[in-house]
């Protein structure tokens, strides 16, 4: 046994500790590849002080810049106090908002954020401008490497310059999509600001109301947005066409996307004023149904389940304030229901989508109670599914690191078994190519055995409240074949759980095209461009194997591809691309429009003997 004494014992500094457990501080690291990596929590944390600012009343505007790996911010605020510009990014526990005068509802309450930041970074620089005055300084991984004070002639305020260190975030690139639709809920969220990022201006005069109409395609809408805004609290609602529940939820600015009380109160709220409405005990599944909500409210000094703060845990409004739950069931209570009174025929649509709802489930009632029984005994011994030991819904640190792949067949399904993390990474395994299931009725979830396995597998039946695993992957071979079950397991999703996608849980998985080596050294190749630069960094005819499906990859080599510096394509909807076009257009029948495009782009591939006879000839 080893000796453990006083010796034993290690006190390690701010920086050191930040460094050892980033997790901690600002949950996984990631590539950027997803919208909760830690590069873009780096940014948020400086952001959310740069809008704390905006909040008090000080500045209008804030210029954000987003080039490779260099972020800069700079907001036009009252600027740190010079005497404790350093103190303030390089001191636990030091900042102004242990005051709740100074900041009464704020979210970085921590004193934590702008510190987690300086010590990830290569290169960290903040400046402070404040009535003429200057302080400039300059930190390597947290560490002060020059300070400097001077005059100015520039506005008060503060910038903030860093540098991601790439020795923690592997491989990281910024997607801009990502960046973006955090800035419109930073706008979204308060109205009168403005933000310029890369030299476009984002800006929102109505709040959650230009919130969903940006998120949802409008003639999906059955009624018209029902904005309605109190003090400390704002909500959008309608109903669309779409299966399930989408909510958009914010405390203080912050986007939740774990929900927490506050959004758990506004489910409850909905479905309880609208019965007491109607004076019908509707279900609460029909009114949620096909339902498209947003709420943001103000509470003070939040508590958060974690240092992200993607999930509220308070239980008051504040110290001295109502339950979160009463809070947002008073507002609704009286503010939805004069909005319906004075608007009768939004309150028509409400209740015929409500009506529908009811109908559909009643329909795939019995299909429904047989499908379950059928997943409840295949769960016993599911073959299709190698599961992880934690999931997303456990309260763990490493809980965002949990991944699904849903692969095809089993010779691929077995190389990810067998080199997986046990702990945290899960296998479904498909038997062939999925049904398309456009344009069919959620009836097709519960009649098809896969679909249904596969949803029970997620637990998003009812919602994403109870989701598995953080990260759905799917792992299909880069050919023809694999492209299709992509297709057909994305057109699956979007149809039936469309907010599985806008949340950012679904991906595609790359996988090494080339492996180029010699006795020396291998090197993984994703393109032909890195297979070109690989030959040529080894030389000297290097073995180069063509990998044409994952089955090929022995479970070694596989662990490499799906451990720190696996390599996803996150499943983005943009705003241009509507989903009802994107689906008929690629999955509906043989329409006009996908004829004319593949005769315009066919491309023969001829082989050097096809070349060779045709010059001959």
């Amino acid at each position: 046994m080893s000796t453990y004494n006083e010796d034993s014992i290690r006190s390690l500094d701010w920086k050191e500790h930040i460094r050892l457990r980033p997790g901690m501080y600002i949950g996984k690291l990631g590539d950027g590849s997803a919208y909760d990596d830690g590069i873009y929590v780096l940014l948020k944390e400086v952001m959310d002080n740069s809008i704390d600012e905006f909040v008090m009343g000080a500045g209008r505007s804030i210029d954000i810049t987003v080039n490779e790996n260099k972020v800069s911010i700079r907001d036009y605020g009252r600027g740190i106090p010079i005497g404790s510009v350093v103190d303030v990014v390089s001191k636990i526990n030091t900042g102004g908002k242990y005051d709740s005068k100074a900041f009464q509802k704020s979210v970085g309450l921590n004193g934590v954020g702008t510190k987690a930041v300086n010590a990830l970074s290569t290169q960290f620089t903040v400046q402070s401008y404040r009535q003429n005055v200057t302080r400039i300084a300059q930190f390597a991984q947290g560490e002060l490497v020059s300070d400097e004070k001077k005059d100015t002639t520039q506005r008060n305020g503060t910038a903030v310059t860093f540098y991601p260190d790439n020795s923690i975030f592997r491989n990281y690139k910024y997607r801009m999509e990502f960046v973006e639709n955090m800035i419109w809920n930073y706008v979204f969220l308060n109205s009168g600001l403005t933000i310029n990022f890369n030299g476009q201006k984002f800006v929102s005069e109505n709040g959650l109301k230009d919130l969903l109409e940006r998120n949802i395609e409008t003639e999906s809408m059955r009624y018209p947005i029902i904005h309605l805004r109190g003090e400390d609290i704002e909500i959008a609602l309608t109903h669309g066409q779409q299966y399930g529940e989408e909510y958009y939820s914010f405390v203080n600015g912050q986007h939740t996307t774990q929900g927490g009380t506050h959004q758990a109160a506004f489910r409850e709220a909905v479905v309880k004023t609208i019965r007491e409405f109607y004076k019908k005990d509707y279900d609460a599944s029909d009114i949620r149904a096909s339902i498209i909500g947003a709420i943001a409210v103000k509470v003070q000094e939040p508590v958060f389940e974690s240092q992200t703060k993607t999930k509220l845990g308070s239980q008051n409004i504040g110290p001295d304030g109502p339950s979160v739950r009463t809070f947002i069931n008073d507002f609704l209570k009286k503010a939805l229901d004069d909005y319906l009174h004075r608007n009768p025929d939004t309150a028509d649509a409400l209740q015929k989508r409500i009506l529908q709802s009811e109908r559909e489930r009643k329909d795939i009632a019995g299909i429904k109670k047989l499908a379950n029984e059928r997943a409840k005994k295949a769960s016993v011994h599911n073959r299709k599914l190698r599961d992880c030991k934690l999931h997303f819904s456990d309260k763990h640190e490493r809980n965002l690191e949990t991944t699904l792949f849903i692969t095809e067949g089993d010779s691929a399904s077995g190389s990810i078994t067998k080199s997986r993390d046990v702990m945290t990474q899960a296998v479904f395994s498909l038997k062939g190519k999925p049904l398309n299931s456009y344009g069919m009725s959620k009836k097709i979830v519960y009649e098809n055995e896969e679909f249904n396995l596969l949803q029970h597998a997620l637990n998003i039946e009812e919602g994403l409240d109870g989701l598995r695993y953080n990260n759905i992957v799917v792992a299909t071979d880069a050919d023809v074949d694999g492209m299709h079950i992509r297709l057909l397991l994305l057109t699956f999703f979007l149809q039936f759980f469309p907010d599985l996608v806008k949340a950012g849980h679904v991906s595609i998985l790359q996988t090494p095209l080339f492996r180029v080596r010699n006795k020396k050294e291998t090197i993984y190749c994703y393109s032909e461009e890195e297979k070109q630069q690989a030959i040529k960094k080894l030389g000297a005819k290097p073995e180069i194997t063509r990998f044409k499906g994952l089955g090929e990859i022995s479970p070694s080599e596989f662990g490499l591809f799906i451990g720190k510096d696996m390599r996803l394509d996150p499943v983005i909807l943009s705003k241009e691309n509507k989903l009802s076009h994107l689906l008929e257009y690629y999955m509906g029948k043989n329409t006009p429009d996908r004829q004319k495009h593949i005769v315009n782009n066919l491309r023969v591939e001829l082989d050097t003997e096809d070349v060779l006879t045709q010059v001959a000839g």
